[in-house]
């Protein structure tokens, strides 16, 4: 067992978002690796018809965890799921839960966000800057807790052309935004919008990048570290490579193009496709709890977890990469032949959406009302493609973070016990961490 694996080690651990994608990859890390662990907290919104356990069970119930099982069996007890909800003052945890989870925790993974990147500025602010500030005021009153580490976005700052591990101001105190969510209506909310995020690309890098401000003003005596991983992407290894549940990112673009939905997208071909698996995050994420843990840094470091600097690949160059692969291992039931161009200007985009997105939309949906459906395609395609062209606003541009804290040296494989070995340099010194493979 690696010095990262033996520290998680009899520790109580709460994670929030741990049901969403990289939240389930980081749950299954931890079981895997360090199985002898007390007991992982996760924050559960109650759903009607659903208890905790049944979610917890349904969390569980995934291929993701089917090592986990193997090597802790017991794991179900080990998850202690608590009902909260991050929209909520006080996340509407009951005075019992509050106080368990100032007794016990040790460690906090605050991975919970919205990561919709049209999503409405009032709910934004809500669930990337005002929970991370209620949950640092929560942090601040537990004795045993020895570190808090945010993940955030490299894309925080996405407005600048050079990145640093630093946090960067905002032209608004976060304070003053949280406040004025509370009082101001949503027209008006909705009329300065863009205003209030100027240069930022939409309201969730512009919210995380307040989130950063919140954790460096408000963190106070606490040991915390930001983690700011680029475009995260199915898992590269652990506990297995491809896996991925949802169509958030990448994967939607993917699926929308090998289904043939998408033809055109208005990006910058050469730029940096800044994707990062996330088992490479989780990780980092793992090493960066532990070093902050045991070295108790001064200050509040920065870890930009980006392949870009070391392993660039283009935007053109995935696409390629991907309509080879569907030529290979064509989608089932797909609209049209898988095929995609980029636009870099309005009128070529213009005119390629109307003539490769818009028109077949058109044509099929008269088709449906032909046959007697109900004509839906049109709407969806401008649904898919806005979601689209929103996740990729700002992602396509080149952007150059530097990595000062840590860095990847290699990754090698042993033979004897058939683990691989990821080994971290930087201030957070030469360390192994194995992951555990078979």
């Amino acid at each position: 067992m690696s010095t990262i694996a033996a520290f998680y080690g009899g520790k109580s651990i709460l994670i929030t978002g741990a049901t969403g994608f990289l939240g389930k990859v980081l749950m299954e890390k931890l079981f895997r690796t360090s199985p002898d662990l007390k007991v992982i907290y996760i924050l559960v919104r109650p759903k009607e018809g659903q208890t905790l356990q049944q979610r917890v069970f349904q969390v569980l119930d995934s291929k993701l965890f089917e090592k986990v099982k193997e090597v802790c069996p017991n794991v179900h007890e080990k998850i202690r799921a608590i009902s909260a909800d991050l929209n909520q003052n006080d996340f509407a945890i009951s005075k019992e839960d509050v106080q368990e989870l100032l007794s016990h925790t040790n460690i906090i993974f605050h991975c919970a966000a919205t990561v919709r990147f049209d999503d409405h500025l009032r709910h934004a602010v809500q669930l990337n800057v005002t929970a991370t500030q209620q949950l640092l005021l929560m942090a601040s009153q537990m004795p045993k807790l020895e570190a808090f580490i945010h993940i955030s976005t490299a894309f925080s700052n996405c407005n600048l052309k050079h990145i640093d591990e630093v946090i960067y101001p905002c032209p608004v105190e976060p304070k003053k935004i949280i406040d004025s969510m509370e009082w101001l209506d949503d027209a008006i909310i909705d009329e300065i919008t863009p205003k209030l995020i100027g240069d930022q690309p939409n309201t969730y890098t512009y919210t995380k990048a307040l989130g950063e401000v919140v954790v460096q003003q408000e963190g106070g005596d606490l040991n915390i570290a930001i983690v700011r991983p680029s475009i995260v992407g199915a898992t590269w290894q652990e506990p297995f490579p491809g896996w991925v549940d949802n169509i958030n990112g990448p994967s939607g673009l993917i699926i929308a193009a090998g289904k043939g939905f998408l033809r055109s997208i208005r990006a910058t071909p050469m730029a940096v496709a800044d994707l990062i698996p996330a088992d490479t995050v989780v990780n980092l994420t793992l090493a960066v709890g532990w070093y902050t843990a045991v070295h108790r840094p001064k200050s509040t470091l920065v870890y930009h977890c980006t392949s870009g600097n070391l392993n660039p690949c283009n935007w053109g160059k995935m696409g390629f990469q991907v309509l080879a692969t569907f030529e290979k291992i064509p989608f089932e039931r797909a609209f049209r032949r898988p095929n995609a161009d980029f636009t870099t200007n309005n009128i070529s985009t213009h005119y390629w959406n109307a003539v490769s997105h818009r028109a077949p939309a058109i044509i099929y949906d008269f088709y449906l009302r032909l046959t007697g459906r109900k004509p839906s395609f049109t709407d969806e395609e401008m649904e898919v493609r806005g979601r689209i062209l929103s996740s990729l606003r700002g992602r396509d541009r080149g952007k150059i973070w530097r990595n000062l804290n840590w860095t990847y040296c290699h990754l090698e494989k042993s033979e004897e016990s058939g683990e691989s070995k990821v080994e971290c340099q930087g201030d957070l010194g030469h360390v192994p961490f194995y992951s555990g493979l078979t």
